[in-house]
């Protein structure tokens, strides 16, 4: 149960850097597309607090099934 926990931990901190970077990229864009104009650093700031939060449930249940598909769920006993 340990090694599982722990591969799915080390997999979702490995994800999570670039999949927050690619979120906060296209939501920036997209914002900027919608309102016509570039943002100011307390809007980028906003859409990076987003993103990082988006990102941690995303690569925290990739990396669960991933493991879970890979491993498989770890029997007790």
């Amino acid at each position: 149960m340990a090694y599982f926990l722990f591969s799915v931990l080390l997999l979702a901190v490995l994800l999570f850097f670039p999949l927050s970077k690619l979120i906060w990229v296209l939501s920036v864009r997209r914002l900027q597309r919608k309102l016509g104009r570039e943002l100011d650093a307390g809007e980028i700031q906003g859409q990076l607090n987003r993103a990082r939060f988006i990102s941690l449930f995303v690569a925290l249940i990739f990396a669960w099934l991933f493991n879970l598909n890979l491993i498989g769920f770890p029997a007790h006993g």
